[in-house]
Parts: structure tokens; sequence; C-alpha cells
């Protein structure tokens, strides 16, 4: 594709999927804040946007062979993909970070207050996205599902618990960028003991692949979903 300042960020890691990569290595949020426009975002980060979109094509140039095109896939391998890849790996994850949060809160909590806010944060946005992959789970992909099949009447209704889901991502974004400023942007202190290393590491690879989750939700999924519930769609 070609990319201009005025491309969203949504945009270009949903047209050349190797972008992401170098989006979350500039720190650029391209799930829930991904439809501004690039060039605004690379004043507000302080990169070249002649840099960015360098490497952007550096990196699509070595995209692997192997890679989905998730704009074109149907709808269900990509449900399927989502719930394999993210979801499942959200339900291992999570309570082993927690039990991490919960181990560096009883020994560092004397030394500072910030294992506690962590642990807080965390428990928090584990219940909050294991309640929102049972929703999706047991409502949404179902009834895309049957939308994609040819059941028409699914199309009357999936925008609203698309919405709902799509602010349950926003919510998880902030509570995600909570974390990232209680734990001082995942850098361990110099005194850190091994938990705390790996729940800093463990963390900084939750973000990451949520930002890759939301993504595929917000920017693909949900969008086709709709598209295909047009009047236009079916003629």
């Amino acid at each position: 594709m070609t990319i201009s300042e005025r491309t969203t960020v949504a945009e270009i890691a949903t047209a050349v999927p190797a972008s992401v990569a170098v989006f979350h290595a500039h720190g650029i949020d391209f799930c829930c804040g991904g439809k501004r426009a690039v060039g605004d975002v690379c004043r507000d980060q302080g990169v070249a946007f002649t840099e960015l979109t360098r490497e952007i094509d550096a990196a699509a140039s070595h995209t692997s062979p192997d890679h989905r095109d998730w704009q074109h896939a149907p709808l269900h391998a990509l449900i399927d993909h989502i719930i394999e890849t993210h979801h499942d790996r959200l339900r291992q994850d999570l309570p082993r970070l927690q039990a991490f949060a919960e181990k560096a809160r009883r020994a560092h909590s004397s030394r500072t207050a910030s294992f506690e806010r962590l642990a807080d944060i965390l428990s928090e946005l584990s219940a909050d996205l294991l309640d929102h992959m049972r929703k999706e789970e047991t409502v949404l992909f179902p009834a895309i599902r049957l939308l994609e099949a040819g059941d028409a009447r699914q199309g009357t209704w999936i925008s609203a618990p698309v919405n709902i889901m799509q602010e349950e991502h926003d919510r998880a974004g902030d509570l995600l960028a909570q974390l990232r400023r209680t734990a001082d942007g995942y850098v361990p202190p110099e005194w850190a003991c091994a938990t705390v290393r790996a729940l800093y590491q463990g963390l900084a690879q939750l973000e990451h692949e949520m930002h890759v989750h939301v993504h595929l939700e917000n920017n693909i999924l949900f969008p086709r979903a709709l598209r295909s519930t047009a009047p236009s769609a079916g003629a």
C-alpha cells in the first residue's frame, strides 16, 4: 500500500501485518488508538515519518511465507485463530502472572507500594478479560459464524455486542497502560529478584499480545462482520 501521513495506523496495520512489530517497537498504539493519522502519531512520538515507513517496508519484505492474510481469510478461520492463539494463551498466562504479582507484593511491598498497585490492576484486568472472552465465545463469535454461513438474521443485532466489546477493549487498554506506568515501563529495578524480572517480562509480553489480539478484532474481524450485514453485501 501507499502510506501517506494521513493514513491511519489501523489502516497500515491491517494492510501490512508486518508493520505491527514496527509499531510495537516504537510504542505506537495500533489497536484501540489506531484511528489516528500516522503523521500525527509520528510527531507526538518524535519518530521521523520517513524512517517509520522505511522500517515498515523492510519488515514487510521479510514477512514469513506462512503469514495469514486475515483481511481475506474466512471469518470462521480468523475466529479460530483468535481463540487458539490469544484467548487460550490468556487463560494460561493470566493466572501465572497473577501468582508472580502476588509473590512480589508479599516480598517487596515494604520496599515500594508499586507492587501493591500492580497486583490490584492485574487482578482487575484478568477478571475483565476472562468475562470478556466468555461473552465473545458464547454470544458474538457464534453469531458471526452463523452470519458467514448465510443466516442474515444475525445482522440485525450484532452491532450492539460489537460496540460493547470495543468499549471493553478500550478499558483493557487503559488497564494495560496503568500497568506499564506502575511498573516503570517494565524496566526492573537493580535490586529486582527473579520473580519481579519474570513478572515484568511477562507483563511486557502480555501487552504486546493484547495489542495484536485487539487489532485483529477491532480492525479486521468486527469491521468485516459489520460490512457483511450491509444491504449491498448480499446483492
